[in-house]
């Protein structure tokens, strides 16, 4: 059964910094390009990072993340991370990991994980 378990958000000033995590189990995490999508409050899915097998062989951003989001990988723990640096209240909602590249894996729809909530606020 594939499970996708994130963490690491929380309740942030605006200009902070968060590290999300997605636990992987279930399937090739090695073998499988990755992405992290958010929702915010009252809109739908956003597409916001994608990680190729490695990092070295290529990620993408979303031009509202670029340049203060990075998204890495440990293939050797199967866990997915999203470094989040100067937080705009924007960037509020649930954040989730799903499988696969690109802008296109919105068009699943909500993951079935829980997501984790990143709140910017003052």
């Amino acid at each position: 059964e594939v499970q996708l378990v994130e963490s690491g958000g929380g309740l942030v000033q605006p200009g902070g910094s968060l590290r999300l995590s997605c636990a992987a189990s279930g399937f090739a995490f090695s073998a499988a390009a990755m992405s992290w999508v958010r929702q915010a409050p009252g809109k739908g899915l956003e597409w916001v990072s994608s990680i190729r097998t490695a990092y070295y062989y290529g990620t993408y951003y979303a031009d509202s993340v670029k340049g203060r989001f990075t998204i890495s990988r440990d293939n050797t723990k199967n866990t997915l991370y999203l470094q989040m640096n100067s937080l705009k209240t924007e960037d509020t909602g649930v954040y989730y990991c799903t499988r696969d590249w690109g802008p296109s894996v919105v068009a699943r729809g909500v993951p079935p994980g829980q997501g984790t909530q990143v709140t910017v606020s003052s």
